[in-house]
């Protein structure tokens, strides 16, 4: 069982910038694929940034430029880099887990175990 737990969530205003941090209950990050979601009130969980075992990464085209995800092995903890923040990147973001595959899954339904959320609102 992997267990996920997010922080780092906060209101911050348009153009800033935010870490939010994924503890991850696992010997080893190895053979798993980590992503981050988000969703907006009233809309659907989306996928905005995945990693893998290699050092491969990708990301939504909404994010890319603005968003990085950073791995600690060390503490079993993964990032999400967050910069020039827009009202829009605004949601419960989600870190997830799936057990083995390869390359990156972009579906909510792709992933076996996720976090209970963390809240990121952009406003002024």
């Amino acid at each position: 069982q992997v267990r996920l737990v997010e922080s780092g969530g906060s209101l911050v205003q348009p153009g800033g910038s935010l870490r939010l941090t994924c503890q991850i209950s696992t010997r080893t990050f190895r053979g798993y694929i980590l992503a981050w979601f988000r969703q907006a009130p009233g809309k659907g969980r989306e996928f905005v940034a995945a990693s893998w075992g290699d050092g491969g990464t990708a990301y939504a085209d909404s994010v890319k430029g603005r968003f990085q995800v950073s791995l600690d092995d060390i503490i079993n903890t993964r990032f999400l880099h967050m910069s020039d923040l827009k009202p829009e990147d605004s949601g419960l973001y989600y870190c997830a887990a799936r057990g083995g595959g390869s390359g990156y899954y972009t579906e909510v339904s792709d992933y076996d175990y996720w976090g209970q959320g963390t809240q990121v609102t952009v406003s002024s």
